[in-house]
């Protein structure tokens, strides 16, 4: 695994699980450093290109388990959006949620991983329900942008903060 972006999640011993990346495979592409506004964005910052920082990623992560008092579990999902800083978008209902936002990782195998662990390590301290992760979908910022502007992701409506399905 290659060097992470300061205040990354660390590597962890879980091996990661690979996603598919819809339209075909992955490919290097130059990430730009200009401030965009737009909700659903990529973040701002330092990405170079080909190896140093890494690429961006836009993942979606589902999780799902026993019934929460809803306020409880907003209450979570806000502490995880400021503990984790390229948090983008939650959903939630009582028994289940959605979580998107950007990773920035050299390769969709590091992205994948720090996604997996991203529920686990901020249960404590966000005090998150204790539910698993049901799926994970991860893809870079190309393909996320192709999707957006094929009129296919989430509602603009609902990007940024923490909204009930």
């Amino acid at each position: 695994m290659g060097r992470r972006r300061q205040g990354a999640r660390s590597a962890g011993t879980a091996d990661p699980v690979l996603t598919s990346i819809e339209g075909g495979a992955s490919r290097s592409v130059r990430a730009d450093t200009a401030t965009q506004s737009a909700p659903g964005s990529a973040p701002a910052g330092p990405v170079e290109e080909e190896g140093g920082w890494g690429r961006l990623w836009h993942v979606v992560l589902s999780v799902a388990g026993p019934a929460t008092p809803l306020t409880d579990l907003k209450r979570g999902l806000e502490q995880l959006a400021h503990d984790h800083t390229p948090f983008l978008t939650a959903r939630y209902a009582a028994d289940h949620g959605e979580i998107r936002y950007w990773e920035q990782a050299e390769d969709l195998q590091d992205a994948a991983a720090m996604a997996l662990r991203l529920w686990g390590e901020h249960k404590a301290s966000a005090q998150l329900p204790p539910w698993e992760i049901v799926g994970l979908e991860v893809v870079d910022r190309p393909t996320y942008h192709k999707r957006i502007a094929e009129g296919y992701g989430e509602s603009r409506a609902f990007l940024g903060g923490v909204h009930p399905y």
